[in-house]
């Protein structure tokens, strides 16, 4: 089978690059094939070319003869002579073939497993290697004399050099240095090859001029010094010293600086506590003054109280900031978000950020430039690996809902989590491994090579840039101090920090390498480090003066801004919603809708007249009327483009190819953007990615959907620590509004509750808004009020199942033209004269109670609705109460149980609205662990029996 035909010609060539990586992985037949060089496809195959001159040498650059033959005697004349044959083909050296192929396999290895033998670690651990790395291993052995045999350009290698001889070394350096590269696991084709070549080329990794080199060397020693007076001037306090990545604030700086010349405007910084100081002082900008203000503030009163916002809500390592720089390509902004301690937990709120200033909210679908602004995350090596969010915020990578073209990952390496090895942190080699799942190549790098460190910052951007995605940088240093400086890092790594406490810094190394070049003198690098300590005793004095000057008027927990009590127009002219209305039903010619659903929707164009808006046409009607005026809306979550419940259907689908079409983002007079994705199946990234989203687009309304309520559960560090809290640690808050379906159908524990008591638990301060309404028209004066409301709060909704299409639910055009969101419905029906029992609830339990049949013989009870629950409708509540003068009881009925919901966090705030005497009860589930049963014949039962309780004579 030695000849390869056109039809087979591809796999021949598939077999053939496997051959030269591995001879063995390919079947023996093909082997042979190979070897003997008779194929057409050898000869042709880029480079060897040079490899069958080769093998025509007789070993020592000749070109093999064969010896003339003797003359033959004299004899009788020749007979005619045959047609002449080919003459044979010289058979190829099958051995030079076999290390051509072992060759191919060597360098496969650097690029695979170089990283294995790289001198990563400052400390001087020694790298475990790999076999498949060593020339004499191979079969054959490549020695020398072999090496100098195999043309350089066969192996499609970048570094330069004539032989495998000359670009082994090379290989080498470049793949088992202090850089070191994972990028063999990208299946992408061209992204590998770029990868390649960029690294062995070394066009990333220019070497410095001496004026770049003094540079790098002062800001060195202004990390160093900075962290060093801290601990000097306030020695005890926790400043989580960067040192040991030290290198970590040039990376920074030579990424701004890259980013500014490809034309962003922005830079969004997520990171937790190590090294925070150091980012907020010498990349951020921010003036020595107000870090210091914040030590001193743990020694003085007098420190806390001249400052003119009374203290901070939030520990100074976590606290955000802004800042701009001056670039050669301009002024660019920089945003450190503010995080809590829960590690990685604002990974995704960065993302968030990004994304909202890289869109253009003025356009119809929002239109995203990933240059205009750029993540970058800085990870903790513990963390990196544990934390489930991070592998949450990556899957959102390369989403079309949440791409931000690309994230710069640094994991700030200490090689320990706290007091935790890595060999009990994690299953595998490296902090960086999860990456790799996400086809991201990872670049290894020392922390005491600062030159490498920025060729490494050179080469991700540069890969960003042409491929928008995610790149990892492993940052390998060290921790100096224990996990904070009142930690004792030897009583659990005590080699470890042997080994540290003789290690010199990172400065002192570099000054030692520019002292011996002769690009500074010693007395130059000490009068650096000199400057340094002078600019910080300075600004310490200056802050001293101000001890004590002026004492704020209103303590900190006064500058929480009450919400507003401004009045908000909801209501909407009729002729305007029917005008949207219109355009919101209208598809492009040739497009088909789903027969059976466009019945459905056709039903939308009779309701505006007729009356029966259910909860789907209105909530459209509510975006479609915000966007005519202005207003950005972004929807996302899970199957939110058609709803959960199929309720929605804001993304329309033509049966016959599957075209898109949202005619939300098709109105002829909206000046807003309206994004709507289906988000992935998580919580945690997906909330925290619409926080942060939100808290840079302040004037969008952003709203995030469970597919059913309780699955915010997944998102709770995301409520705790930036929702609820977001306002009272860092003065940050926004209109975030989740959706969570709610409410007892029958459907078993885990999709009956959203947890209605843990928001109500978390509610105080006017931090949040908490919401359960009971009809089509509440919910769209609902939505336009949390859009227009100028004190921005987050909403949080307890939306309906079974109400989405209850007829009783509806509502008609008048009540979206009139009127405005009720904090409390009072009884439509009962008369208030004969009211002896004041039934109060909320949510979908009313229908259950205002449908029994106990109803309608009970003239005497009057069933009202709490549809706010909180802020607490204090006024309106008490007037309820008051309305009813021979009022004896108040009932609040919940579906939950007695200690979930609602009752225990407003029972005190409805015994305050009762009158002498009127008492107040409960009805609802007993106290339970669970929140509901788990067979739909067990809760009817239930469902009854409260409604019974609630309704019935005494």
């Amino acid at each position: 089978m030695h000849e390869v035909d056109g039809l087979n010609a591809g796999y021949a060539s598939a077999l053939l690059e496997q051959y030269l990586e591995n001879p063995e992985a390919v079947p023996s037949e093909w082997r042979a094939l190979f070897e003997s060089g008779a194929s057409e496809l050898v000869a042709t195959h880029p480079g060897l070319a040079r490899l069958v001159e080769l093998l025509q040498e007789d070993g020592n650059g000749h070109v093999a003869t064969t010896p003339a033959p003797a003359p033959a005697p004299p004899g009788p004349p020749a007979a005619e002579p045959a047609p002449s044959e080919a003459p044979a083909e010289a058979a190829p050296d099958k051995t030079l073939l076999a290390a051509v192929a072992a060759a191919m396999a060597l360098v496969k290895a650097y690029r695979t497993h170089g990283h294995l033998a790289a001198r990563l670690d400052p400390l001087g651990s020694e790298p475990v290697g790999d076999p498949s790395l060593e020339p004499g291993r191979l079969e054959p052995k490549l020695t020398p004399e072999l090496q100098r045999l195999i043309p350089a350009d066969i192996l499609r290698v970048h570094v330069p050099g004539e032989t495998l001889a000359d670009v082994l070394p090379r290989l080498r350096e470049t793949y088992c240095g202090t850089s070191a590269y994972e990028i063999e696991h990208i299946s992408d084709h061209e992204q590998r090859v770029w990868l390649r070549s960029a690294i062995e080329s070394g066009r990333y990794r220019r070497p410095l001029d001496a004026d770049e080199k003094r540079r790098l060397l002062e800001r060195l020693s202004e990390v160093e010094g900075f962290e060093r007076y801290l601990r000097r001037a306030f020695l005890g306090q926790k400043q989580f010293s960067i040192e040991g990545l030290d290198v970590m604030i040039p990376m920074l700086d030579e990424a701004i600086a890259l980013v500014a010349e490809e034309g962003a405007h922005e830079v969004v910084f997520g990171m937790a506590h190590r090294g925070r100081l150091n980012v907020l002082a010498h990349v951020l900008g921010r003036p020595y003054e107000t870090i210091l203000r914040e030590f001193e503030g743990e020694r003085t009163l007098e420190a806390v109280a001249s400052d003119p916002e009374g203290g901070t809500g939030d520990v100074k390592y976590h606290l955000g900031a802004e800042g701009s720089r001056p670039t050669p390509s301009g002024d660019i902004t920089l945003t450190l978000a503010s995080n809590p301690s829960h590690l990685e937990a604002v990974d995704p709120v960065v993302e968030g950020r990004t994304r909202a200033e890289q869109t253009d909210r003025s356009s119809r679908t929002g239109y995203h430039d990933s240059t205009v602004a750029m993540p970058i995350q800085i990870h903790g090596d513990a963390a990196f690996p544990a934390q489930g969010v991070v592998a949450e915020t990556l899957n959102l990578a390369d989403l079309n809902g949440y791409s931000t073209g690309g994230t710069l990952h640094l994991i700030a390496n200490n090689q320990i989590g706290f007091t935790t090895d890595p060999a009990d942190g994690r299953s595998t080699r490296y902090s960086s491994d999860l990456a790799k799942g996400f086809d991201l190549p990872i670049i290894h790098v020392n922390a005491d090579d600062p030159e490498a460190s920025l060729a490494a910052i050179r080469l991700a951007l540069a890969f960003r840039r042409r491929f928008c995605t995610d790149v990892v940088i492993d940052l390998v240093g060290y921790r100096r101090h224990g996990h904070n400086e009142q930690d004792e890092a030897a009583y659990t790594q005590p080699l470890m920090a042997a080994l540290i406490e003789r290690q010199p810094s990172v400065r002192e190394q570099y000054a030692e390498e520019l002292v011996d070049e002769e690009v500074v003198s010693q007395e130059e690098a000490d009068a650096l480090v000199a400057a340094v300590d002078t600019r910080l005793k300075e600004a310490h004095e200056r802050l001293k003066t101000t001890f004590g000057q002026e004492v704020p008027a209103v303590a900190y927990e006064g500058r929480i801004p009450a919400s507003s009590k401004a009045e908000i127009v909801t209501a909407v002219g009729g002729d305007r919603l029917r005008e949207l209305n219109e355009e919101l039903l209208a598809v492009p010619d040739g497009f088909t809708v789903n027969p059976k659903l466009a019945k459905q929707l056709e039903r939308r164009r009779d309701a505006i007249d007729h009356g029966g808006i259910d909860w789907g046409q209105a909530e459209e009607l509510a975006f479609a009327s915000l966007l005519v005026e202005g207003l950005p809306v972004r929807l996302t979550g899970q199957d939110t483009e058609r709803g959960t419940f199929s309720h929605r259907h804001l993304v329309l689908h033509d049966v016959h190819n599957g075209q898109a079409y949202a005619p939300v983002q098709n109105l002829r007079e909206a000046t807003a953007s309206f994004e709507i994705h289906n988000s992935p199946l998580s919580e945690e990234a997906c909330v925290g990615f619409e926080y942060g989203y939100s808290v840079a687009a302040p004037e969008a309304l952003v709203a995030w959907e469970a597919q059913f309520g309780d699955f915010v559960n997944g998102a709770q560090v995301a409520v705790d620590q930036f929702i609820v809290s977001g306002l009272s640690k860092w003065g940050q808050t926004s209109r975030l509004t989740l959706l969570l379906p709610h409410g007892y159908e029958g459907n078993g524990p885990e999709h009956s509750s959203a947890r209605l008591e843990r928001f109500l638990q978390l509610a105080a301060q006017e931090n949040i808004r908490i919401v359960n309404c009971t009809t089509a028209a509440q919910y769209f004066h609902l939505l336009r009020r949390q859009a227009l409301d100028p004190s921005a709060r987050p909403l949080v909704v307890m939306t309906p199942k079974g109400l989405l299409r209850l007829k009783q639910a509806a509502s008609e055009l008048r009540e979206l033209t009139e009127g405005s969101f009720l904090p409390v419905v009072p009884d439509p029906v009962a008369d208030p004269s004969r009211v002896r029992r004041l039934v109060l609830c909320s949510g979908k339990v009313y229908y259950d109670l205002v449908g029994h049949e106990l109803r309608q013989q009970a003239g005497w009870i009057a069933v009202g609705r709490l549809e706010q629950l909180y802020p607490f409708p204090v006024d309106a509540a008490g007037a309820l109460v008051r309305s009813y003068p021979s009022l004896e009881e108040v009932v609040w009925t919940q579906e939950e149980p007695q200690n979930m919901g609602a009752w225990r966090a407003i029972r005190h705030r409805l015994e305050e609205a009762l009158s002498p005497g009127v008492r107040l009860r409960f009805a609802g589930r007993p106290w339970r662990a669970s929140p509901s049963e788990g067979y739909p014949t067990a809760h009817l039962k239930e469902q009854d029996r409260i409604v019974r309780e609630a309704l019935s004579p005494s």
